[in-house]
């Protein structure tokens, strides 16, 4: 009867300390919206009644610890699930056969290496979110300073307008393949673009409380694919005739796998910003885990099922690609099944929202850390802003969607290399508690005089930037190491290279001469 009485006692402890947590966590959350309120002049009132109907206020404002709690601990392996688990990861997997010829074994090699790798990067930046409190944007300020922080700010806000109009454009084929002639593909991308806006307006509690639930019938369709695929006749060996051998092939594999990472490591740039209202003393470990998990077998289940579907040779299914791209595929697919497969099409078309939500609501942030006088405007204000921009630019691009995912991937890949080990050094090196620095005064995010001046972090990334650009092999440009390896793209590798080896010298300068 004691052990009874003791249980009962422990749980009402135990819900008082939930009840007085979600009590300071909510005042905390009344005065930040009262101070965004406060400065926001005449539009103020309007502020005002957005945020009493639960449209979220914070904006890169650091989350103090007593204002944090674990709700979404264990949801991080689901959010990132539902975030990859996409039509825009199938998208990955057929540019292994229409931009590189590839067959199916040297795509799934590609996709299940490079994949490896840039999920343990992305990983570990996602760790710092709750080490810190802050937004991935202003944490790289405490490695390469208020400046540095701006330019990668300006990069990151390129990135996710440019990545939300790939998805846009994708889901709009999609929708318009339903019922072929239909609707026009413009139609689709608009009503895509509006769908991915509403959760983001809200905030960060419904952008997790969706993600959470929006995998389970996308993994359910994805086995349908599979099924279906498999029915009409997956042939790995279909592409063979088209490959290049030798050198060329090996070029068309790292080109590939550039694309790969460029699609995996640029989560790194905004990984730690749904995370950084988890408890200070959340385990890494297991942070790094369920990030890490969530991010790599979904993409690279669903990457390699892309890849697996252009291996179908039966008459009307590379015709559907030809005329529809991914989502006349898609429909040649679910064909079969008429009206449900219909059904389901429209339901991978509308689950691009659940991967371009991050791009929409990140958007907003990496504005706001611009600097002060970005920050004083409320995040949705920058969030609608950002939508209308990439959503006038996928009704403008949205025929020339393979060139404009192939190419922007590989971009994102290369300056999401110099930013990923400039943050990773920083910590890990100068930032640990026997390191040069010990630690981080995370008071001083949003004073310049206390950051670092940010001249390692600066010309590391410019360095990072060179590799790049030597290494690179674009259709409208090739870098010198770029032609000497066979038109290889190689200038992910060669970014991390030339900024992991210059950052620690630079940096370890900059604090023996100016103290930070």
């Amino acid at each position: 009867m004691s052990s009874v009485h003791e249980e009962f006692q422990n749980s009402a402890m135990l819900a008082e300390k939930r009840f007085s947590s979600a009590v300071v966590s909510s005042e905390e959350g009344d005065r930040v919206d009262r101070a965004i309120i406060e400065r926001s002049g005449v539009f103020g009132p309007l502020l005002s009644k957005l945020f009493e109907s639960g449209v979220e206020g914070r904006g890169v404002e650091r989350v103090l610890e007593d204002e944090r709690d674990g709700t979404h601990t264990w949801n991080i392996i689901f959010f990132w699930t539902s975030v990859n688990l996409v039509p825009s990861s199938l998208s990955i997997g057929i540019l292994a056969q229409d931009i590189f010829s590839l067959t199916f074994p040297h795509a799934v090699a590609a996709i299940v290496v490079v994949g490896l790798v840039s999920a343990v990067l992305t990983s570990l930046v996602a760790t710092l979110g709750p080490k810190t409190g802050l937004r991935t944007m202003i944490i790289v300020r405490f490695s390469s300073g208020y400046l540095g922080g701006i330019i990668y700010s300006i990069f990151n806000v390129l990135s996710q307008l440019g990545y939300a109009v790939t998805c846009i454009i994708l889901g709009g084929q999609i929708l318009a393949s339903v019922n072929t002639g239909s609707l026009p593909l413009i139609v689709g991308v608009i009503i895509v673009s509006i769908c991915s806006l509403i959760p983001c307006f809200i905030g960060y509690d419904v952008v997790h409380t969706y993600e959470r639930y929006a995998w389970v019938p996308l993994l359910v369709i994805m086995f349908f694919l599979w099924g279906l695929g498999g029915h009409a006749g997956l042939d790995i060996q279909a592409q063979k005739s088209a490959e290049e051998s030798g050198r060329t092939l090996t070029a068309n594999v790292i080109s590939f796998g550039a694309i790969v990472f460029g699609n995996t490591a640029g989560w790194a740039t905004l990984s730690a910003d749904y995370n950084c209202r988890l408890p200070v003393n959340t385990s890494a470990t297991k942070v790094f885990l369920l990030t890490f998990f969530g991010i790599y077998v979904p993409t690279s289940f669903t990457e390699i099922l892309g890849a697996a579907l252009m291996t179908i040779t039966k008459p009307g299914y590379p015709e559907s690609f030809e005329s529809g791209s991914l989502g006349g595929l898609l429909g040649q697919v679910l064909m079969p099944w008429k009206g449900f497969g219909r059904f389901l099409l429209v339901i991978l078309a509308l689950s691009v929202i659940t991967n371009n939500i991050l791009n929409t609501y990140s958007v907003g942030l990496s504005i706001q850390a611009l600097g002060r006088p970005f920050a004083k405007i409320p995040r949705i204000c920058w969030t609608v802003i950002g939508w209308i921009i990439y959503t006038v630019a996928g009704a403008v691009g949205r025929e020339h969607f393979a060139e404009i995912l192939s190419n922007f991937l590989a971009i994102l890949g290369y300056w999401s290399s110099f930013f990923i080990v400039g943050v990773l050094e920083e910590h890990y090196i100068f930032r640990r508690r026997t390191g040069a620095l010990g630690g981080y005064n995370l008071d001083d995010w949003d004073t310049p005089g206390k950051l670092p001046v940010g001249i390692a972090g600066i010309l590391a990334g410019c360095f990072g930037a060179l590799g790049a650009i030597i290494g690179m092999s674009e259709v409208w440009y090739t870098g010198p190491i770029g032609r000497m390896t066979g038109n290889a793209d190689v200038g992910c590798e060669l970014a991390i290279a030339f900024s992991a080896i210059t950052y620690p010298p630079l940096r370890w300068l900059e604090i023996q001469m100016l103290g930070r």
